[in-house]
């Protein structure tokens, strides 16, 4: 295979100019103008019904919201971009917290048009959405709207709720981000101390001492700033629970459940289904320990690579340009349309892969709606790990690449269903590896990645959900203490875990290190991921069994991603229905079955080695 040189910068200035360009602030400033017109306008909506004068009114508010909606997402998505490949430019910062302050704005509009649709009869609101094509179009975005409103605030309180959470509840999310961004940990490198960001200090080293001084010197780190992050995640949690509690919801699920358009029944039955079946994974936890030569792996363990036995081969060093063609070459055997989106993606630019300081820790998809396009930032480390995840990025650019052309509010998908399109092309690129594999062994190196996206989705992120799940319910009650974080965290790892680490072993302060728990515009942002993957898993396997056809499928199911329930979504498209076990244990038992044969294969190379 010929291997092309892909570049790992990625281009911003052909979507806007920079943010120091003056022609930046200009178009910035006619924006917010544009705006608060708008938010005004909203102030005066008409009744919602069939009559003439409403129609060409809100026909008229409609097409300029999706205009306002679509600029600010582009530049929020310019800013988040600028901020995550210079992490300690205060100007990026302060331009995340002037776009942030426009929220209020948005607010409006949207407590508007909820209220509007809301109080509107049955008969009125159908012979509405019937009346105009830009209500027709945007029918499924109106009737989630309409939803929306019954859980909303008298509209006063909406409007201060909307203003305080600029300095309140965002102001905590962005306090975490700057002083995560700007801490730096103090690593040994060949015998000296050299200074790095968090998001390069890696746990995928051959030599356990690296890993274990590397876990010891971040996790340091990262209790310099327990204490304030501890009121970070208090106050944001706080703020939530006691808008909860004035709107009437059951309790701290039922937002992220309705974020994520899908029942309590499908999550329960998920968590359920996954309970029941995952312990299995600690035989690949096990043998993988007796691979290393230790009795029993800790948490720095999990994404070591496995050792080079004698006469198996020595462990990938994997290129970005290697990783590039292999993806790409994965992505087009399943779908040539998909293969060429991705080229096209990774040779344009899209991409920011660059390993250096001063980045942002994390990865992220990020979608530019007026240029139809889509940015990806992560550090490339040369590993396999890194190329799941340009992987996992690329499938969440593809699916808005298919939404594309759809309204701008039928572009906008729930998490769980995104994070469906992102790991399934990381099992579009592990299946094609594990059979193109020339050894038992490296045959061995696949399955060993494969099972640690299982244990990520499965314990690691379960222990995410256990853990936020035990903090909201404690908050009520009350602020923790960072000791008191610690000790819910390491609670939640033993039973994510079903003990399968050791003792000692585990990584209390997790909550102090992982972003995901500071996010302020989408609660319980962690469990989307394993339904995405359970689901992608599932759905990849009946796609083997599907022939020529299943590409288009696919295709359809990530278009009703913008336009229907999760559980309608994968019913009409793939004929599942998700709040019963079946498909969930489907997905687990192939899980089962590649735990199954990475033990086996694990004891003949053993077997050999010892005998060699």
């Amino acid at each position: 295979m010929t291997i092309s040189t892909f570049p790992q910068t990625w281009d911003l200035i052909s979507l806007a100019p920079a943010p120091a360009d003056p022609q930046f602030r200009q178009q910035l400033d006619l924006f917010k103008v544009r705006l608060k017109k708008l938010a005004a306008a909203s102030n005066s909506l008409p009744a919602v019904n069939a009559q003439p004068q409403n129609i060409a009114q809100w026909v008229e508010v409609m097409t300029e919201y999706e205009f306002v909606e679509a600029t600010a997402a582009d530049f929020r998505a310019l800013a988040d971009c600028y901020a995550a490949a210079d992490a300690e430019n205060k100007a990026y910062r302060q331009l995340q917290a002037e776009l942030a302050s426009i929220t209020p704005d948005r607010e409006q509009i949207a407590t508007n048009f909820e209220f509007g649709l809301r109080d509107a009869s049955e008969a009125d609101f159908l012979a509405f959405v019937g009346a105009a094509a830009v209500l027709q179009r945007n029918q499924y975005f109106l009737v989630t709207r309409r939803r929306n409103a019954e859980f909303r605030l008298p509209k006063s309180q909406e409007m201060l709720a909307a203003d305080l959470a600029v300095d309140g509840l965002h102001g905590w999310g962005r306090l975490y981000d700057r002083i995560s961004s700007s801490l730096k940990v103090q690593v040994q490198e060949k015998g000296q101390l050299v200074t790095r960001s968090p998001g390069q200090v890696q746990f995928d080293s051959a030599q356990r001492t690296v890993r274990e001084n590397n876990f010891y010197a971040l996790d340091g780190a990262w209790s310099t700033i327990a204490d304030t992050c501890a009121d970070a995640i208090n106050h944001i949690a706080g703020t939530r629970l006691t808008t909860y509690r004035h709107i009437g919801l059951q309790d701290h699920l039922e937002a992220p459940l309705r974020a994520n358009r899908m029942t309590r029944e499908t999550l329960d039955t998920m968590w359920s289904t996954i309970s029941a079946n995952k312990s299995v994974l600690n035989q690949y936890l096990t043998k993988k320990a007796e691979l290393m030569g230790i009795d029993q792996l800790a948490w720095y363990d999990q994404w070591a690579p496995l050792p080079q036995l004698p006469g198996a081969g020595n462990a990938d060093d994997i290129s970005y340009d290697q990783a590039c063609e292999w993806i790409v070459d994965a992505f087009q055997t399943f779908s040539p349309e998909f293969g060429d989106f991705a080229r096209m993606s990774l040779n344009d630019r899209w991409v920011e892969a660059e390993n250096r300081s001063g980045k942002q820790q994390g990865g992220f998809c990020t979608g530019f709606p007026t240029a139809r396009q889509s940015r990806i930032f992560m550090t490339y480390t040369n590993s396999a790990d890194s190329m799941s995840t340009l992987a996992h990025e690329l499938g969440h650019a593809y699916h808005s690449w298919v939404l594309r052309d759809e309204p701008v509010f039928l572009q906008d998908y729930p998490m769980n269903l995104a994070e469906t399109a992102s790991t399934f092309a990381e099992a579009v690129l592990g299946e094609q590896r594990l059979k193109r594999a020339k050894s038992d062994y490296e045959r061995l190196q696949i399955l060993d990645g494969m099972l640690g996206d299982a244990v990520a989705f499965l314990m690691n992120i379960h222990a995410r959900f256990l853990f936020e799940d035990a903090f909201h319910q404690q908050r009520s009650q009350g602020e923790l203490t960072a000791d008191q974080l610690n000790q819910l965290m390491e609670q939640a790892q033993r039973e994510a875990y079903v003990n399968g680490l050791a003792d000692g072993g585990w990584n209390p302060r997790f909550w102090v290190s992982k972003l995901h728990f500071y996010i302020t515009s989408v609660p319980f942002y962690n469990f989307p991921y394993t339904f995405g993957y359970l689901l992608s898993l599932g759905i990849y396997a009946i796609g083997k069994e599907s022939g020529a056809d299943f590409p288009q499928s696919y295709r359809q199911l990530l278009l009703a991603t913008g336009c229907k329930d999760a559980e309608e979504a994968v019913q009409s498209t793939m004929g599942f229905d998700l709040r019963k076990p079946d498909f969930w244990q489907k997905s687990l038992t192939i899980i089962a079955d590649r735990v199954h044969q990475f033990v086996t294969l694990a004891d003949e190379i053993l077997a050999k080695t010892r005998s060699a």
